[in-house]
This record gives structure tokens, sequence and C-alpha cells, in this order.
């Protein structure tokens, strides 16, 4: 990352900023999934398998 030193100090401040948002914002609870799939997150390797059928999102 660019040392912060050679930024604008607009630039400085605005990521002092979104640092300090950051730090206040609360972990979303979300509810449980009922009915999903078992196993790995199919998001996370960029398909979706079921029953031997892959779909890529």
């Amino acid at each position: 990352m660019t040392d912060k030193r050679e930024l604008p100090p607009e630039a400085v401040r605005a990521l002092a900023e979104a640092d300090e948002r950051r730090k206040a914002a609360k972990a979303v609870e979300l509810p449980p999934e009922l009915g999903g799939r078992d196993g790995p997150e199919p998001v996370r390797y960029g398909d979706y398998e079921k029953k031997g059928i892959c779909v890529d999102f």
C-alpha cells in the first residue's frame, strides 16, 4: 500500500474515517439456513453442484 505521507490530507482523513467505521460496525447476525445443502459453501468454489449437475454462476 502507498505510504500515507504520499497521500493528500483528504485521503488520509478518509482512510482514518473508514477505519473507524469498520471498527464500530457490528457483525451481522443472520438466521440459520433451513433446508440448505450439506458440505462446503458452493459460492467459495465458483460453481454449484447438485445431483451431479454443475451450474456455474
